[in-house]
């Protein structure tokens, strides 16, 4: 079994276990953390797909680098949204 056939395996087995996780769970931090692993997934499988010829496809690899900023941005604003809707959830608390 080479790494192309082990990635289009496990690629979308862990696309699978993130979007379950994010639709099973109610933390939003573990909520978060879910979508991160959906979208490692969804990376891998893009680079099996690249890797399958002699020389690797350089598209899906850029693509895969930007999908990595992104998620990187995304989280971040997901991080600091979810802090800020417990600051206002325990003020409303609070009252």
């Amino acid at each position: 079994m080479t790494f192309v056939d082990l990635a289009l395996l496990a690629g979308p087995a862990i696309m699978m276990i993130g979007l379950v996780g994010h639709l099973l769970i109610g933390d939003l931090l573990r909520r978060i953390i879910a979508l991160n692993v959906a979208s490692g997934g969804v990376m891998l499988v893009l680079l099996a797909v690249a890797a399958r010829e002699d020389v690797p496809d350089p598209v899906p690899q850029a693509l895969v680098l930007t999908g990595i900023v992104i998620m990187a941005a995304v989280t971040g604003v997901a991080l600091a949204l979810a802090r800020r809707v417990d600051a206002v959830s325990d003020e409303s608390e609070d009252r």
